[in-house]
């Protein structure tokens, strides 16, 4: 979409999911259309895996480090952000100069929903390795106004990816699974999110529990050799999380490796000869299941689309069994629809930094139960 307006800004969004599968980076100019609708363009992008060291060192962040090792890695993350955005830049051909901020949605080590939220990755880095301004700690603000901080994405889901006519459903598959609600024309008051539950965190520390050397199930091989144990999922699906209306978040904080572990028992219960394929596959339709159980439940607008994205939409077994979970809708994945999939969360944040540089809401209320519309992010001088 072509960008014309007084209020055009070059923003690069930051992401580093709940996957912990690495980080991405977009380059993004945003600005408004004739009608003053925000309009974008994606100018580049770049995407890092972390390597297993690094993948180490923030899974155990997640479950207590030592003060130490909080600083550290915090100051450490900032500059693996920093390379990325600066890969990222020069991948869309654009100067320093001419970008307005970086912004960094930060890795997620605690959030707790009514209370507090944490995420790091030292923004000052950021800046001080770019030259260039830094917003971050998006959901702080949301959770200050009684909101559950998340998802954050909804507001990019409702400006940018719209259907003009009819109801949608934007399903992220990244750690956490959230989805997004979206009316006719992305009209604001109206779209609702949620998380789901769990997106690949399940799957991906089942496949490392069952397959040593191997950090996901690559290309959905091992799920698409098993078959699902259903007793187990019925049973994990009466977790109170599923059953609580939105809104709602949730983290690895619920679905931690002790989680991960009871599950795996739970299927080497229910199925003592049970294959590795057989409890990947369990795994894949946990969270296809608990997909369809949050629509049914709470979506009751006439959606009949689901567009999938994050990590989880490259994982065709995934995508197989939310297909099978909801017939009664198309399911596509987001990359052929929009752009690379891999970046989708990426341009949301950057829109919330686009939306913070031009002091307008980034948060729907609807959505994350905030007392009211708020102007989020902190703003690191370069």
């Amino acid at each position: 979409m072509t960008v014309t307006s007084s209020d055009e800004r070059i923003v690069v969004g930051l992401m580093s999911g709940t996957s912990l599968d690495g980080i991405s980076a977009a380059v993004v100019r945003f600005g408004r259309d004739p009608d003053r609708r925000i309009a974008y363009q994606l100018l580049g992008m770049s995407a890092r895996a972390y390597d297993t060291s690094q993948r180490d060192r923030l899974s155990q962040a997640l479950v207590g480090v030592t003060p130490r090792e909080y600083c550290r890695l915090s100051f450490d993350l900032g500059d693996w952000l920093a390379d990325v955005a600066i890969a990222a830049i020069a991948e869309a051909g654009v100067g320093r100069s001419s970008v307005a901020a970086i912004a960094s949605h930060g890795q997620t080590v605690w959030h707790e929903p009514g209370h507090s939220t944490w995420q790091f990755g030292q923004p000052a880095v950021i800046a001080e390795r770019t030259g260039i301004d830094v917003v971050s700690d998006f959901r702080v603000r949301d959770v200050a106004a009684a909101g559950q901080g998340a998802p954050l994405v909804p507001a990019a889901d409702a400006l940018l990816f719209a259907h003009a006519t009819e109801w949608r459903a934007l399903q992220n598959l990244g750690g956490i699974g959230n989805v997004t609600i979206v009316p006719p024309g992305g009209v604001l008051s109206s779209t609702r999110a949620f998380d789901t539950g769990p997106g690949v965190v399940v799957i991906d520390g089942v496949t490392r529990m069952v397959a040593p050397g191997l950090s996901y199930d690559v290309d959905g091989r091992l799920a698409r050799n098993g078959t699902p144990i259903d007793a187990v999922v019925r049973e994990t699906l009466e977790d109170p999380y599923f059953a609580s209306p939105p809104p709602k978040s949730t983290g690895r904080e619920l679905f931690d490796p002790a989680f991960i572990a009871r599950f795996v028992e739970r299927c080497r219960q229910a199925e003592p000869n049970a294959t590795a394929g057989d409890l990947v596959a369990t795994a894949v339709m946990l969270t296809a299941a608990s997909i369809a159980d949050a629509i049914r439940r709470f979506v009751p607008e006439p959606v009949s689309e689901l567009i999938a994205s994050g990590g989880g939409a490259e994982n065709p077994a995934l995508v197989e069994a939310i297909a099978l979970a909801l017939p009664s809708f198309t399911v596509r994945r987001f990359s052929d629809v929009f752009f690379d999939g891999e970046a989708k969360e990426a341009v949301a944040f950057a829109l919330l930094g686009y939306l913070h540089l031009v002091r307008e809401p980034g948060n729907l209320p609807s959505v994350t139960g905030a007392r009211g519309p708020r102007i989020l992010g902190q703003l690191t001088p370069a």
